[in-house]
């Protein structure tokens, strides 16, 4: 049997979850990525071990989801931003804890400046093998 991953059980259903809401959704940080956007990349502490025994190992998996729109217009920016906020944060799927969410910021992205902010989440995954 295959040993499970946190790839398939925790990142993959969290961005099928968020793919009706979020155009563009990654999970890593593309060198160039397409507006709207979702990327989920590990947080820090990334891994924090609740059990370890023979054959499981059970940890709290913390996530960041960096959401980014385009800022073509400062006011319009923002108003789309909360909105996909909003709406990724009701697609988020149960067993996920979701914590802050963070003040807008502008970046430069590539050759893309945008409008991103990042949402704190946290699950628990239990590696069977």
């Amino acid at each position: 049997m295959t040993a499970s991953s946190i790839l398939t059980s925790v990142r993959t259903p969290l961005k099928t979850a968020i793919q009706g809401v979020a155009a563009n959704t990654y999970d890593s940080v593309p060198e160039s990525p397409i507006v709207p956007f979702a990327a989920i990349v590990p947080n820090t502490p990334y891994l924090q071990p609740s059990f370890l025994g023979k054959g499981n190992v059970k940890l709290k998996v913390n996530l960041v989801m960096t959401v980014g729109v385009a800022i073509y217009d400062n006011q319009s920016a923002l108003d789309n931003m909360e909105k996909l906020v909003i709406s990724i944060l009701a697609a988020i799927p149960s067993g996920y804890e979701v914590g802050d969410v963070s003040n807008p910021i502008p970046l430069n992205i590539g050759a893309s400046e945008i409008l991103a902010c990042e949402i704190q989440l946290s699950t628990y995954y239990t590696q069977t093998n």
